[in-house]
């Protein structure tokens, strides 16, 4: 089988080439797919250096699954392009409430995969949705759960390399005494929680605690 990542360079596609490895997960190709501006590019995975070729040129016929790991603004246009001619498993936010696409965690709702065939497009779950979903799926099929109350902590490697920079930066400007500013979030991260991921919205919850909560339904109560 034939597979191709999206978004190979980035921070969440080395991830999954790390799980790819450990898990010992089968391939008989492997195409690493980034930006215009990554092509040519190199990287070493199992002993094998592979270039990395550009997404606007590929021809996603030669994969039987295509992991995309590139946001949601790059899975919009082009993953369903690659749908018309792979199977699409998507780790960004766009596709996870389209109604004809299998939100999926495996260990919880493994039906809604057949799903999928409506648009050859998997969605994958925002990453404490999965957490929150496990605990709750056996608690949910024997009590029927009406409310959850629920506080994450998460790291600031999901908000992106900008972030961990900063993050970076103001700790060593911490550490040295020196005046720290904010360019990325809306306060001082080093050494601090910030009670805020994501955008507000109209109801005063965050993006975050919204998907939280409707992705939780969709999972639990299709």
């Amino acid at each position: 089988m034939n597979i191709a990542i999206v978004g190979a360079t980035g921070n969440v596609g080395r991830k999954l080439l790390e799980v790819i490895e450990k898990l010992n997960f089968e391939f008989s190709e492997l195409y690493l797919i980034a930006s215009n501006k990554s092509i040519g590019k190199k990287i070493t995975f199992k002993n094998k250096t592979y270039s990395i070729v550009g997404l606007s040129d590929f021809d996603f016929s030669k994969v039987k699954i295509a992991f995309f790991s590139a946001g949601s603004a790059t899975a919009e246009k082009w993953a369903p392009i690659a749908a018309k001619k792979t199977i699409v498993i998507d780790n960004s936010k766009h596709f996870r409430m389209d109604k004809d696409i299998p939100l999926m965690v495996p260990e919880v709702n493994p039906n809604a995969l057949k799903l999928y065939k409506n648009k050859n497009i998997i969605a994958n779950a925002n990453c404490s949705t999965i957490q929150l979903v496990l605990a709750l799926k056996p608690l949910h099929d024997r009590f029927k759960i009406k409310r959850v109350i629920v506080s994450t902590y998460q790291s600031v490697s999901g908000a992106g390399n900008a972030h961990m920079n900063e993050l970076e930066e103001q700790s060593k400007k911490v550490l040295d005494k020196q005046k720290v500013s904010s360019k990325n979030f809306t306060k001082q991260i080093a050494f601090n929680v910030i009670p805020h991921i994501d955008t507000f919205m109209e109801d005063r919850y965050t993006k975050e605690e919204w998907k939280m909560t409707v992705e939780t339904k969709k999972i639990l109560d299709p």
